[in-house]
């Protein structure tokens, strides 16, 4: 992920200093994957490496470098059974970095390379007691060192930020689409909520769907990038119908879901079969939606099986490495 990377920019362009903790090896069972980071300030932090004990001793760290000027960067190794107590038992090498203002032109060219999309790599050079960042192109270069290299022996520690997010269009503000946007908030997709008519108002945070008719609903899915996925469950199934068979024409999609039972499946796809689409289509058509066995008609039991269908299809692809 690389939401921290726009947040730190943020807070040193405001004169603020912090400090960015990053799980930077992994070894055995942990509570995070490498590329997991916070951020932290005197008095609060954002982010998390995992919890519990570590957390805690990482967040004490960090606010001890903060309240340093001379030292700017510190790497240490965490057995989380035998110095932790924590059960997982595996091994986590985290890199403890002082970000102010002489940290802002790496971070600068760190988000011009969000911005532009492609994947890039985020390297940081330990020489002669001093940390060196810098952005360079995701492929080739020195590979890094690992997390069995010695501490005193690491030159070379690198990540592969991937800035682009799946993007994910949901259709339908009822209340299976109102659970399933609160559900996909905080999570690593880019969300397009929309319907041709927002049926309810409950708390849904800062989020609203964005209303068109049918036809420019339509007319949206003809038009999206390639790649996309796409979640579909309307007041209308009719409408229904009309979103899944754009879906199915484009063709290069990566996910579509269509909310309910096998009769309504049955359905779609005779009328579907009659308009030109075979056995091919069917079988890239997710009905009912969401992670097989979860079969609750619960709105917000839908919106998690749909989350977690929808992880396990992406997060090769999302997550940073």
């Amino acid at each position: 992920m690389s939401e921290w990377i726009a947040q730190a920019v943020r807070a040193v362009r405001r004169g603020e200093t912090l400090v960015m903790t990053a799980v930077v090896g992994v070894q055995g069972s942990t509570p995070r994957e490498a590329g997991a980071r916070m951020l932290v300030w005197p008095d609060r932090f954002s982010g998390t490496i995992g919890g519990g004990a570590l957390e805690r001793q990482a967040l004490d760290q960090a606010r001890r470098l903060l309240a340093q000027d001379e030292r700017r960067h510190a790497l240490q190794d965490y057995p989380l059974g035998p110095l932790l107590g924590q059960c997982c038992g595996g091994h986590m090498r985290l890199l403890v970095e002082r970000l102010d203002a002489s940290s802002l032109p790496w971070l600068e060219q760190a988000l011009a390379a969000c911005q532009g999309g492609a994947p890039f790599r985020l390297q940081a050079e330990l020489r002669d007691g001093e940390l060196r960042r810098s952005v360079a192109a995701a492929e080739g270069g020195a590979p890094p060192d690992g997390p069995r290299t010695p501490i005193g022996e690491v030159r070379l520690l690198a990540e592969t930020i991937m800035p682009v997010r799946p993007r994910l269009a949901i259709f339908g503000a009822g209340h299976v689409g109102q659970a399933t946007a609160r559900a996909f908030a905080p999570l690593p997709f880019d969300l397009a909520w929309l319907a041709s008519r927002e049926d309810l108002r409950p708390e849904t945070g800062a989020a609203r769907a964005q209303l068109m008719d049918e036809d420019a609903l339509e007319a949206w899915v003809a038009t999206a990038p390639a790649g996309g996925l796409y979640a579909i469950f309307t007041h209308s199934h009719d409408l229904d119908y009309r979103l899944a068979r754009a879906v199915l024409r484009r063709g290069d999609f990566a996910y579509l879901g269509l909310i309910g039972s096998a009769t309504k499946r049955a359905r779609f796809e005779r009328r579907l079969r009659v308009e030109g689409f075979g056995d091919a289509d069917f079988a890239r058509l997710t009905c009912p939606l969401g992670l097989p066995g979860l079969k609750s008609k619960a709105p917000a039991v839908i919106a998690v099986a749909l989350a977690a269908q929808l992880l396990q299809l992406t997060a090769p692809d999302a997550e940073a490495r």
